[in-house]
């Protein structure tokens, strides 16, 4: 039996909001608060110090925001995965977010269980985003693809499309082995494959190319 803990480190400037995510945390048996500031210079300075599965970061935080705090932690410590949680729906934020190395993207406003199941997701190596924010990521990033990943997708065998659909809607890789009868390695060996033959090397590369095939648009 696996008994690591999800490693977690919050970063947000309201005391109140980081008390209750932490005991939202801690009622979870598979993760663990490790750390805790109130703004983003001390938020990459505590990732570099307890090296921890996934950051929260709030996007608004004094000194450092959460996309140049996202960006550092990123470079600094590349095993950790970056969840942005935030009131912003503007799209400028995501955009920026995403490109800074941001994994997820949560809004405050979102049930208790999606982020949960966000830290999972991430955690676990995949990408999420709040499912009320589809729209706007499609309007921000559709343009945005490049002529070579739209003439790729023929490239894709129908069991690799079949796991760039799956991810690209938020199935996790366990999720996506479940649905289509295959091994959990199976389906990282096609994501692999599918991401090399597609030439996306960033998870922003990834999730324009998903909106691109329109596989996002009834989320």
């Amino acid at each position: 039996m696996n008994d690591h803990k999800i490693r977690i480190v919050l970063a947000d400037d309201h005391a109140v909001v980081r008390e209750g995510l932490k005991t939202l945390i801690h009622a979870q048996a598979d993760m663990v608060v490790v750390g805790e500031c109130a703004d983003g210079t001390s938020a990459v300075q505590t990732v570099m110090d307890v090296k921890p599965d996934v950051a929260v970061l709030d996007i608004s935080m004094p000194g450092l925001n959460g996309a140049m705090a996202a960006r550092q932690i990123s470079q600094s410590s590349p095993q950790t995965k970056v969840l942005a949680l935030t009131v912003h729906e503007d799209r400028s934020y995501l955009r920026e977010l995403l490109d800074a190395g941001a994994a997820a993207y949560i809004l405050k406003r979102s049930a208790a269980d999606e982020l949960i199941r966000a830290l999972r997701m991430v955690a676990a190596g995949d990408l999420y985003l709040d499912p009320s924010l589809a729209g706007k990521v499609v309007a921000s990033l559709v343009g945005r693809v490049t002529d070579n990943n739209g003439a790729a997708r023929g490239d894709l065998s129908d069991r690799e499309t079949d796991v760039v659909r799956l991810i690209a809607q938020g199935y996790s890789n366990k999720e996506i082995a479940a649905q289509l009868n295959v091994s959990i390695k199976s389906v990282e060996t096609y994501k692999t494959r599918s991401m090399e033959k597609l030439s996306l090397r960033s998870r922003t590369d990834f999730v324009r190319y998903a909106l691109h095939q329109g596989w996002l648009d009834g989320l």
